[in-house]
């Protein structure tokens, strides 16, 4: 079942003339392509011994400057990790035939002297998802109706990681146009976990968390509507960023549900999303909802104890419908955070439990008016029709997956005339609730907390058939959106499954424009956490990976 899904499109999504560029450079044309030919990424250098992770970008800075390594090398090495991991993975829809080129450029930059003027993610390997433009490749949605189509821009979050010298490596996977919590619903391809490859990486973001976590990139971009960066980082192990509607502008984001949807990052330790949330984040004048208000640099070292921080449990998220596991390792990470010096208490959110149903009324009432672009004649798939009405019907029929036909009808009927106010305004009110009980909850605590997910990452295929079960998953990111507030979601744990353990998100929401308060907190949290090294079996079983 598993060489089904993984296999077929697994050689053909990389470049040809990658396929013979990322072979070691002393070995003979017949000899295997080993990532112990190449420098290592810098996993292991990032690690300390207690295995607290320490900031991958740093270390590609740090490298760089002092000559150690090359952005050529590090990006050959990457590539060739790359496609050993692919086959088992399809984290990457397409690959980037540019990214030597882009390497290159600053090695030379380098040896000319101006190596102190690098970005501050000079060299970094970048995943994006394939629901954000770029220019240089295929911006799919992860839907057939836009299959092959390439956009004739960048994004703004895109444009700005390049100014500040990050290489995207290539388009990762996700449930098409973002609907979805597994990434099973993507128009091409199952992405697998790491941490297991018959579970799912979750979604909608689940390629850009599984190629962070099996470290086929440094960081990765994802968009986060209801919890798609958030769940997919719990279930792979990483840690996720939304940041506060408007702090990172849409433009060139495809549209799911405006009101609702946040590019947001993931990485394998807080200082890395912080970093690259820095080099993206700002106001752009082709986003209307961009914030003016800036995002200044973090120093992650300067970050104050944690004595006397008021942390609130959201008491909702610990009701039954989450897992026992779950539980036990929230509990652990409260402790924890206790022997940190914060003061834990449970608040109650009353509309928390309504935010899931207002959530699907309104994304999807959303989704029904963004989604009416693809008809056919200005975007995507066109089939053969004798008329216009009949061309519009049958290449959204034939290009949309089941899934969007689904939401765009019960968009539809939430609008429509008879039930508008019965659905559509209803969900508006409780929205507002919603956003009045997060702001009463943060008028006396630092932060809130809770799972990222009432579960740790499913097998594939046991929930595909069971949308209701799906979308119940989504009860603790979901108020989040709706309110426009940032969260990060930092391991905290394991539960029993896979080879070694499934790991546990923890999931912490500040006020709005609140990023550094959760960055610090989340880096204190990361660095002192005992007896947890979050680095799934398909890296720590790699000798060539682990070595120092």
């Amino acid at each position: 079942m598993l060489s089904t899904l993984h296999s077929p499109r697994s050689l053909s999504r990389f470049p040809l003339h990658l396929t013979s560029s990322v072979k070691p450079r002393a070995a003979s044309a017949s000899s295997a392509s080993s990532l112990s030919d190449y420098p290592p990424p810098p996993l292991p250098a990032a690690q300390s011994p207690g295995g607290a992770p320490a900031s991958q970008i740093l270390t590609v800075r740090r490298s760089l400057l002092s000559g150690s390594v090359t952005a050529t090398q590090l990006a050959e090495s990457y590539l060739s990790r790359l496609r050993l991991t692919e086959p088992q993975l399809n984290s990457f829809i397409h690959v980037s035939d540019s990214v030597l080129k882009s390497a290159q450029e600053i090695d030379d930059k380098i040896a000319k002297g101006g190596g102190e003027a690098l970005g501050p993610l000079a060299g970094v390997m970048v995943g994006v998802k394939d629901n954000i433009c770029t220019a240089d490749m295929p911006s799919t949605g992860g839907s057939r109706i836009l299959e092959n189509y390439r956009p004739p821009f960048d994004a703004t979050a895109v444009k700005r990681l390049k100014e500040k010298g990050g290489i995207v490596v290539g388009k990762t996977n996700l449930d098409e146009f973002g609907m979805g919590s597994t990434t099973e619903g993507s128009g091409f391809q199952v992405t697998a976990n790491p941490w297991d490859l018959g579970r799912v990486p979750g979604g909608s973001s689940g390629g850009s968390a599984s190629a962070v976590s099996a470290r086929q990139c440094v960081v990765s971009l994802g968009s986060d509507t209801g919890g798609s960066v958030r769940q997919p980082a719990s279930f792979c192990g990483v840690v996720g960023l939304k940041p506060t509607y408007g702090r990172v502008s849409r433009f060139g984001l495809m549209a799911y549900a405006s009101s609702l949807d946040v590019i947001g990052c993931l990485g394998t330790s807080v200082a890395d999303v912080g970093i690259f949330l820095n080099a993206i984040s700002g106001h752009d004048k082709f986003d209307a909802t961009s914030s003016k208000q800036l995002f200044t640099s973090i120093n992650l070292l300067e970050s104050k104890p944690l004595s006397g921080l008021k942390v609130g449990l959201i008491r909702e998220t610990l009701d039954d419908g989450v897992d026992s596991g779950v539980k036990s390792a929230i509990n652990a990470a409260v402790l924890h955070m206790q022997e940190l010096g914060c003061i834990v208490n449970e608040v109650s959110l009353p509309s928390f439990s309504l935010g899931l149903p207002a959530y699907y009324i309104l994304a999807s009432s959303e989704s029904s008016s963004n989604l009416s672009r693809y008809d056919g004649v200005r975007y995507g798939k066109q089939t053969v029709s004798d008329e216009l009405n009949a061309l519009y019907a049958n290449s959204r029929a034939s290009g949309f997956g089941p899934e969007v036909k689904m939401r765009i009808l019960m968009g539809t009927y939430a609008l429509s005339a008879g039930y508008y106010d019965a659905y559509y305004k209803r969900a508006q009110q409780v929205r507002t609730l919603i956003r009045e009980s997060f702001k009463t909850a943060l008028e006396t605590n630092d932060i809130l907390i809770s799972p990222a997910a009432p579960s740790v990452a499913y097998k594939m295929g046991e929930k595909k058939n069971d949308p209701l079960s799906m979308y119940a998953g989504d009860i603790m990111t979901v108020n989040v959106n709706l309110a426009g507030l940032p969260a990060l979601v930092v391991p905290c744990g394991f539960v029993e499954g896979g080879s070694s353990g499934l790991p546990v998100g923890l999931q912490m929401i500040g006020a709005a424009f609140h990023e550094e308060k959760l960055l610090k907190i989340g880096h204190l949290f990361e660095q002192t956490l005992q007896g947890c090294r979050f680095v799934p079996p398909l890296v720590a079983d790699d000798p060539t990976w682990s070595r120092t």
